[in-house]
This record gives C-alpha cells, structure tokens and sequence, in this order.
C-alpha cells in the first residue's frame, strides 16, 4: 500500500531560490529606503531596527510553522501506520 506522503512533490531548488532572491530583494529595497530617507538619523535607526527585528520575526514564525507540519506529518504516518497493521491483521473469513 503506498502512502499518501510518499507522492507528495517537494519544493524545487527554483523555487527555493526564487523565494530567497524575493527575500534578499526585500529587505535591501526596505533598508537603502531608510538610508536614503530624508529625516533624522535616530528615526531612520528606529526604522532599521524595526525591519531587523520583523526579518528575524518572519524567520521564527516560518521556523514554527514548518515544525507544526512535521509533527502533524509524523503524527498522520503514525495513524496511518496503525491502520495499515490493524488491515493486515484482520482475517474478515475469522469466527469470531
């Protein structure tokens, strides 16, 4: 019996480095913005310290997000594992 993980496609490298490269693009628009902002020198720190601590946001939701879909992949492949066991085990021709 083939599971339903297993013919789940993954991500491509393309994929993987287009969402980098959109990343990376980001954030250098976001911050040379800041630098080239005509105002004091304290508001474009606060701003840059802004984008610096949401970068480092996005990161840990990303990070946690990813981690709540392995467990619940785990915990599916666990479920599945039982109830292919449980199929293999019953005998619908047994007396009970």
């Amino acid at each position: 019996m083939t599971s339903s993980l297993a013919s789940t496609a993954k991500n491509t490298t393309a994929f993987a480095a287009q969402a980098a490269i959109s990343f990376g693009a980001a954030l250098f628009a976001m911050l040379v913005a800041i630098y080239f902002m005509d105002t004091d020198p304290w508001i474009k720190g606060f701003l840059a310290l802004g984008t610096l601590y949401l970068t480092t946001s996005t990161f840990t939701l990303a990070k946690v997000v990813r981690d709540m879909q392995e467990d619940s992949t785990t915990v599916h492949r666990l479920d599945q594992a039982r109830l292919d066991k449980l199929l293999a085990q019953h005998d619908p021709y047994k007396s009970a």
